[in-house]
């Protein structure tokens, strides 16, 4: 099993950033797989990010060139960064991963809340 704890979400002002952070605990394995989604009320939950172990990332069109996921494998953390952030961002953020020869792994959410 594979454990994920996520930390950075909160209140910001439209045009404001942040920075989630993802940690992985358990059977982690240096091959992985990994993404952000978010879920806003009423809406079905969206891919925002994926990255894998190469470094190799993808982003949803409506947040290229805002957003940016990262991976620090030493850490076994995986990060969002936010910038310029509008109140169409705001939603819960679930980290996902999945690590060779475990089972894919949800984070608990952090909420993100965007002022206008």
């Amino acid at each position: 099993q594979v454990q994920l704890v996520e930390s950075g979400g909160g209140l910001v002002q439209t045009g404001g950033s942040l920075r989630l952070s993802c940690t992985a605990s358990g059977m982690i394995s240096r091959l992985f797989f990994g993404g952000w989604y978010r879920q806003a009320p009423g809406k079905q939950r969206e891919l925002v990010a994926l990255i894998s172990t190469s470094g190799s990332s993808n982003l949803r069109d409506s947040v290229k060139g805002r957003f940016t996921i990262s991976s620090d494998n030493a850490k076994n953390t995986m990060y969002l960064q936010m910038n310029d952030l509008k109140p169409e961002d705001a939603a819960v953020y679930y980290c996902y991963v999945k690590y060779d020869g475990a089972p894919e792994a949800w984070g608990q959410g952090t909420q993100v809340t965007v002022s206008s």
